[in-house]
């Protein structure tokens, strides 16, 4: 089976937070590195920075995160 993409909207939720990526990367504990490589689709994340980032954005990790490409919606609710 071929692997498929993992849509995301880590950028989206940052910027409508005014947040850069050091300053999401310091406050969930990882790397800037990873915050671009997972924001890019270059690296899928593990269940825990999924996580992570779903109860920092207060949002749950489907809101983030998508088998699909997100639809044009706003980035919170």
């Amino acid at each position: 089976m071929a692997e498929q993409s993992l849509y995301n909207r880590i950028a989206e939720l940052r910027a409508a937070r005014n947040l850069s990526q050091q300053q999401l990367a310091d406050a969930i504990g990882v790397s800037r590195k990873t915050i671009s490589t997972v924001e890019t689709s270059r690296f899928t994340p593990s269940v825990q920075i999924a996580l992570q980032l779903a109860r920092y954005f207060a949002v749950p990790v489907e809101q983030i995160f998508s088998l699909e490409p997100f639809s044009a919606m706003p980035a919170t609710q």
